[in-house]
């Protein structure tokens, strides 16, 4: 089917236009007319497009064929644009053809309309296929991301793409007409002239070559250039430089070489051991390190070598599943592994495999073995950690148990003092009133027990000898032990001297016998040793939290059953028992773990079953003389006249040791917290013979109440009581400074004592 011919036609005479068209007829084409007659239908007719040509009569009433050229050029369409006119000249139509018309037909002449409409057409394709061609060449170069320029014989600049002005860094405006020898980097300019020499004695194109070109702001480009000689077609007339950006690709070259002499110096370095070998596991190449590892030499290398063959059997999963990854992912995570020696023993390792090129496969090797170890002891320490910090949880817990136990224990005690004294021996209510106090009494040492666990009992470390504690026990460990175990101590007088609470260290020593004789029900050997030591920092590293320093080792051993890894993990936690029910409390060597550490030293055990358990107790050593225990003197009296000042903020333990000292004849007040008793003394105009204050208090302490009472009253007497201490009796200061204290739960007895001997007290 033929395309209907649109045809725009600018006539005011109807007639004309049906003459015109008729005429068109003879293109063989169907014909599509709009006729307008002024600018505005025209302007209107041509933004609804689609018109093949226009054809203007020369001059109209309200509009020319010079109005039409100006519509169609402020439109901007290219279409064939006919004057046809029974008027126009030939000087008219000269300037009609040079207003922009393509061509006039007189209107006596209209047969040769057709002809010209057809000869115009096209010309209109060719031109719109020039501009399609010049459209795609420009969108070609604009777009490229090589750089193009177009030069002169001598090298003057003419053209330059956008790509080339990205990669020279400048505006085209800023180079045209200069020379491009002058971007070039002045190392390269000489390669440059020589390459740019080349191409001018040759027609066409010559080998490309690398150089540097200078940016404005001083940094370089490396280029890739070819260069074109197209000086003798008429239609360039220039020599044509073709350049793209290479500074990437020699940066990735550059790279590519330094990583293969970063290999180079890793296969060398001797830090891990690196194969290379087929997919069957042959080795083309080994680096010394890897040889040295498992015991072979270069000999051994070329007679052959196959990684699969240097795997235990029990590893060949290994084996397998890093197959299957190669064949999968080109790679195997690293994983851990042994190899055969040489000599047939064995390596651990982590070793990691990579596909490369050519069907083979690389491999890095790490010796692993003392990293093994160092986990193993890292994952001991841990453990010790772990314990240690499960301890002081523990005895924290424990402390704070035994605080309030304390304190409720005072009053029972007391109170069933106080009854059993007021009972007459018959009563039939004694026996269950001593029941109480019995139970009570226990309760108490298993209070004291805690404490030393949790390391807050209330210490009074003395310098002494180990020789001279253990002489002393001897017959006390003999009748424990009984005659079927044999009792073989140790102790040199040479050995140092450690600064402990005596009482404390019996009860380590009484623990460890009691212990070692339960492991050997049918008897055996029991050694006590002591011996100076000095823990390094090595041993320390290894055994937390032990300290290095020097100390002086008491080491008790048995010959009995001896225990396994999960019941050693578990011996110093509290209530912690391998007996059966009702043969311990399981606190006995929680508290031997307690006192040592708050002696600051520390305890470690050795055991295997059937093999016999060894205790080895560290004490700090000290070099000082001895401490002389003096006996304490027994008051004559218990009773007194004296005015004492209670401080207490619990009610019933003020309320029980209010009423015991004031029926030994004392004036008492009571007090409920330090700023109470701040006031009573602002108050009381009598003197204040004796202050019996606990330690820690809410606001202000007991030591600090007595240091605020010493200037206003420096004659009052200072004694103490606390049930616990969380380091606090040490802390206030009241050990060191001399202070008289005494440890909850207290007893009527025990206090209206400890009241006689600070009231008798000199000074």
């Amino acid at each position: 089917m033929t395309t209907a011919l649109r045809v725009l036609l600018v006539e005011d005479s109807p007639s004309d236009a049906k003459l015109v068209i008729r005429h068109l007829g003879a293109t063989g084409r169907p014909i599509e007319f709009e006729r307008v007659e002024d600018p505005e239908s025209m302007r209107l007719a041509l933004e609804r497009g689609g018109w093949d040509l226009v054809i203007s009569d020369w001059s109209m009433p309200k509009f020319s064929a010079r109005g039409a050229l100006d519509v169609l050029k402020k439109a901007g369409i290219d279409l064939p644009f006919i004057i046809v006119s029974g008027t126009v000249g030939e000087d008219l139509a000269v300037d009609a053809m040079r207003a922009g018309a393509h061509d006039y037909v007189l209107k006596d002449k209209l047969g040769r309309l057709g002809p010209a409409v057809e000869r115009e057409l096209r010309e209109c394709e060719a031109r719109a296929a020039s501009r399609r061609a010049q459209s795609r060449f420009q969108a070609l170069i604009e777009n490229s991301d090589d750089g193009i320029v177009l030069t002169s014989e001598t090298g003057t600049l003419a053209y330059v793409s956008p790509a080339a002005e990205r990669i020279l860094g400048r505006p085209a405006a800023d180079i045209l007409g200069t020379n491009l020898g002058a971007l070039v980097h002045p190392d390269d300019a000489a390669t440059a002239a020589q390459h740019r020499q080349h191409v001018l004695t040759e027609r066409g194109r010559v080998p490309s070559a690398q150089r540097r070109v200078v940016r404005p702001d001083g940094t370089y480009r490396w280029i890739e250039v070819t260069l074109t000689n197209l000086l003798h077609d008429p239609a360039v007339g220039a020599v044509v430089s073709n350049f793209r950006d290479v500074t990437d690709r020699r940066a990735t070259e550059d790279a590519l070489v330094v990583a293969q002499q970063r290999f180079a110096a890793l296969f060398d370095s001797g830090i891990m051991g690196i194969i290379v070998s087929n997919e069957g596991g042959v080795v083309y190449q080994a680096n010394d390190t890897f040889l040295t590892m498992l015991g072979y030499s270069r000999e051994d290398l070329a007679a052959g070598l196959d990684w699969r063959k240097l795997t235990p059997p029990e590893w060949a999963h290994v084996n397998a599943a890093t197959g299957e990854a190669l064949r999968t992912h080109g790679r195997a995570k690293p994983s851990e592994k042994e190899y055969f020696r040489k000599d047939g023993t064995r390596v651990p390792v982590l070793v990691g495999f990579a596909a490369i090129k050519g069907g083979q496969v690389i491999s890095v090797s790490i010796d692993i073995a003392e990293r093994k170890r160092a986990a193993e002891a890292l994952t001991n320490l841990e453990a010790q950690l772990r314990q240690a910090q499960k301890m002081e949880a523990v005895g924290r817990l424990a402390g704070g148990v035994a605080h309030d136990f304390n304190n409720v224990l005072s009053v029972i005690l007391s109170y069933t003092e106080l009854i059993l004294g007021d009972l007459k021996p018959n009563d039939p209510l004694r026996a269950d009133v001593g029941e109480i106090s019995t139970a009570a009494a226990r309760a108490a040492g298993l209070t004291r027990q805690l404490l030393l666990l949790s390391r807050q009992q209330v210490v009074e470390p003395k310098v002494i000898d180990l020789h001279d504690v253990l002489t002393d026990m001897d017959k006390m460990l003999q009748r424990i032990l009984g005659e079927d175990v044999d009792l073989v101590v140790m102790a040199p007088k040479s050995t140092g001297r450690v600064k402990v609470d005596p009482t404390h260290v019996e009860q380590v020593v009484l623990n460890l016998v009691v212990n070692a004789r339960d492991a050997m029900p049918t008897g055996g050997k029991l050694t006590i040793e002591t011996a100076n030591v000095v823990l390094d920092e090595h041993y320390a590293q290894d055994h937390v939290p032990a300290k290095a320093g020097a100390y002086v080792m008491l080491a008790v051993s048995d010959t009995g059953c001896g225990m396994d890894a999960k019941t050693r993990a578990h011996i110093f936690e509290p209530f912690f028992t391998t007996k059966e029910v009702g043969k311990g409390t399981g606190l006995g060597l929680s508290t031997v773990y307690g006192i040592v550490q708050q002696s600051g030293g520390n305890v470690w055990v050795y055991s295997e079953p059937g093999k016999g358990t060894t205790f080895k107790v560290y004490l700090p050593r000290v070099d000082a003389e001895l401490d002389v225990m003096t006996p304490a003197i027994a008051p004559t009296t218990l009773r007194g006249k004296e005015t004492i000042l209670v401080v207490e903020d619990e009610a019933q333990v003020r309320t029980v040791v209010v009423g015991t000292l004031r029926r030994q004849g004392y004036t008492v007040i009571a007090a409920e917290n330090a700023g109470a008793a701040l006031l009573i003394c602002e108050r009381h105009v009598g003197k204040i013979d004796l202050l019996l204050t606990d330690v820690v208090m809410p606001q202000m302490s007991g030591p600090e109440l007595a240091k605020r009472l010493a200037t206003t009253r420096p004659e009052t007497k200072l004694l103490c009581m606390s049930g616990y201490t969380d380091d606090s009796i040490v802390r206030h200061g009241v050990l060191q400074s001399g202070v008289a204290f005494i440890q909850k739960p207290i007893t009527p007895a025990l206090l209206v004592r400890k009241v006689r001997e600070v009231m008798d007290a000199k000074g």
